[in-house]
């Protein structure tokens, strides 16, 4: 994820607040894994296949790492994603994380977990919107 410009990244982090336009423009315009990773981050299991399907395992791990899944880290371990790791830690408010990613230059992914950790703790359960 480090190397995407940082306009791409300012675009994600939009996408994961819930912009569908920066979202379509993701997908339209060469980055389909991360307007899937934004929907993905946001509950759609479909996107997350889509992830796995597309050559995209990492980020599709990521998802569920980010979920706190032990076997994602696993995962993510084994494969020599590191800064996914740290990635993920940030997003569940790792302090750890911040300062790793503060000491390497790399606010851009602090603002972005700090995003998605707002999105997961706002998430509430509601008996009323289940489908039956």
């Amino acid at each position: 994820m480090q190397n995407y410009p940082a306009k791409i990244l300012v675009a994600f982090g939009e996408a994961i607040g819930g912009s569908k336009e920066i979202h379509d423009w993701l997908l339209k315009n060469g980055y389909p894994e991360l307007a899937a990773l934004s929907i993905a981050i946001r509950g759609s299991d479909e996107a997350a296949q889509w992830l796995l399907k597309n050559k995209f395992p990492h980020l599709a791990i990521l998802d569920a790492a980010i979920a706190e899944d032990p076997k994602a880290y696993e995962w993510l371990k084994k494969n020599k994603y590191s800064f996914l790791i740290v990635f993920a830690d940030a997003c569940n408010g790792n302090a750890k994380a911040y300062e790793w990613l503060t000491k390497n230059d790399l606010e851009i992914f602090i603002v972005l977990a700090k995003k998605i950790k707002a999105f997961k703790d706002g998430q509430t359960f509601d008996y009323h919107k289940l489908s039956f």
